[in-house]
């Protein structure tokens, strides 16, 4: 059995990593993958934006299942042009992924739904969304229109901060183009989860919670990441909530797009902002979060993929089909110096395998090989992930190994699941 998993980050290597070791013993492929998944799978030398390559890879060796990780190749059409070669494909359609590809069209498809989300207004002219400030509620969310890694958002807490990051997003083009059209949202308070759902087209499978750590530094301080760490189970997210969860985001979302002639198959990510037991959502992306993936993968007993080809085959999901270990995860991203600035590539990274024990597993995203020497290659360089007892066991542990590994520049929070530990008490 032929397995190909499409990008190159932390979150691809530790779906290799599960899906490597599943009874069915496949073979795995990565493109373009990284130094991580050079461990355990033969890397490709095709970009996840090449779309025309990985068709091509794809017909030539005939794969039984591609597993799209990042939402670029899913927003420009891999899985429809995979499809209509008869190959089955872990990962949504271009006309789903318009879910993360398109923030005016998820809020669109939220309003029609009656989904709890923020009020907000769109703006294509800068000078409209200048004027619209003067008067705009005071904290305020700015976010990019379309695809930004996960860093096309700004909290405004002051009228002159909304200022700035309507010029940074719409003249600057910090975002690229992903920034020609913008929303201004009402700011909402409460705490944040992540809920991750396998969906069949029919079926709704929910994933266990998580929960992020968006911002640079310790207290939820600095500039947002794509992600500094994450913890499994999320407390916030009390056994009351699952319904309701399941009930008014995923299967309203799944109704709407429906009615749309739109079918979703592949995992819906809704970013959640939990106020007063009320779930509202923040975002939704069409595929796995990353770090939050590398906390709710290792928590899965036994195997993953009979899963995937339960969605990529459609409407043969079944509730059994995951089983869940009796342990809480923690991960810590290391980074480099700069980050998510600008930063250097090419510093040696050592300590890897010393870092690794039966708790706990290093993730790859940010790294290559040169000179059988693995070095750093991108701002989020490793995702150190632990298993434990309880969460700080599982903070223990993630904190003991990461102290393994060394390279120059690499920083990381220190306080990785401090805010789930207020609830162990």
């Amino acid at each position: 059995m032929k397995i190909l998993v499409v990008g190159n980050g932390g979150r691809e290597h530790a779906l290799t990593w599960k899906l490597s070791t599943d009874s069915a013993a496949p073979e795995m492929f990565c493109a373009p993958g990284n130094a991580g998944t050079k461990q355990i799978a033969t890397n490709l030398p095709i970009q996840a934006d090449d779309i025309d390559g990985l068709v091509k890879w794809a017909k030539e060796n005939q794969p039984d299942l591609t597993v799209v990780g990042p939402e670029v190749p899913l927003c420009l059409g891999l899985t429809d042009k995979l499809e209509a070669l008869g190959q089955k494909v872990f990962g949504p359609s271009k006309a789903a992924a318009q879910m993360e590809g398109s923030k005016v069209f998820s809020k669109e498809i939220m309003e029609a739904a009656g989904i709890p989300t923020a009020a907000s207004k769109s703006f294509t002219s800068p000078d409209e969304a200048l004027k619209y400030a003067e008067n705009a509620k005071i904290p305020c969310v700015v976010k990019a229109e379309g695809l930004a890694a996960g860093k096309g958002v700004i909290i405004c807490e002051t009228r002159a901060e909304l200022l700035d990051a309507i010029k940074v997003t719409m003249l600057d083009k910090a975002f690229g183009d992903a920034g020609n059209r913008m929303l201004i949202e009402d700011f909402l308070k409460g705490e944040e989860a992540s809920i991750l759902a396998l969906i069949d087209g029919e079926n709704i499978l929910m994933l266990a919670s998580s929960q992020d750590h968006k911002r640079i530094f310790d207290d939820d301080k600095g500039p947002n990441t794509g992600g500094m760490g994450a913890y499994s189970p999320a407390p916030i997210v009390t056994d009351d909530l699952w319904p309701i969860i399941k009930k008014d985001v995923f299967q309203k979302t799944l109704d709407e797009l429906k009615k749309r002639g739109i079918t979703y198959k592949g995992v819906l990510y809704a970013g959640l902002m939990i106020e007063k037991k009320v779930p509202f959502v923040l975002e939704f992306n069409c595929r796995f979060g990353d770090p939050e993936t590398q906390v709710v993968l290792p928590r899965i007993e036994g195997d993953l993929l009979p899963a995937f080809m339960a969605c990529a085959e459609g409407n043969k999901l079944t509730d059994d089909i995951l089983k869940w270990k009796d342990e809480h995860a923690v991960c810590v991203v290391m980074a480099s110096g700069g980050y998510p600035g600008s930063y250097q590539k090419g510093k040696v990274i050592e300590g890897i395998e010393q870092a690794e024990n039966e708790k706990s597993i290093v993730f790859q995203a940010g790294t290559k090989n040169i000179n059988e020497q693995i070095v750093t290659n991108g701002g989020r360089v490793l995702v150190v992930s632990s298993l434990g007892k309880d969460l700080p066991d599982a903070i223990k542990n993630a904190y003991s190994s990461i102290k393994n590994i060394n390279f120059d520049g690499a920083f990381y929070r220190k306080d990785i699941g401090a805010k789930g530990l207020k609830y162990t008490n």
